[in-house]
């Protein structure tokens, strides 16, 4: 059931969004990166670990650091858009970008 609940919760938050982008696409990249998010994750490993405490501040150090590689994802993003690459371009430029800045962000916080 738990599980249900929070597939149920992130695909409303995706849907939301993705009807938003429609109209207002700004909105929707805010909506997209809002800490909504981070707060369902919050919740879930608050509940799994019966909020133990050492859990949750590595968690949130994780999460704020992990700001960075997502700004980067976006920055490679819009230069990819502003150049006019293909979505499929941007989307393999921006993930590689954000997953060497991952390995990065792992290799630091050990």
């Amino acid at each position: 059931m738990q599980l249900f609940l929070k597939i149920l919760i992130s695909l409303a938050v995706i849907l939301v969004a993705t009807a938003i982008g429609r109209k207002m696409p700004s909105a929707a990249g805010l909506i997209g990166v809002m800490p909504l998010t981070g707060a369902l994750v919050l919740a879930w490993v608050y509940i799994e670990n019966r909020g133990d405490q050492r859990i949750m501040e590595n968690f949130t150090k994780g999460s704020l650091w992990g700001i960075l590689p997502s700004i980067l994802f976006f920055l490679v993003a819009l230069f990819c858009f502003k150049k006019d690459f293909s979505l499929v371009s941007t989307l393999l430029l921006s993930f590689s970008a954000w997953v060497l800045a991952a390995f990065l962000h792992q290799w630091i916080l050990r």
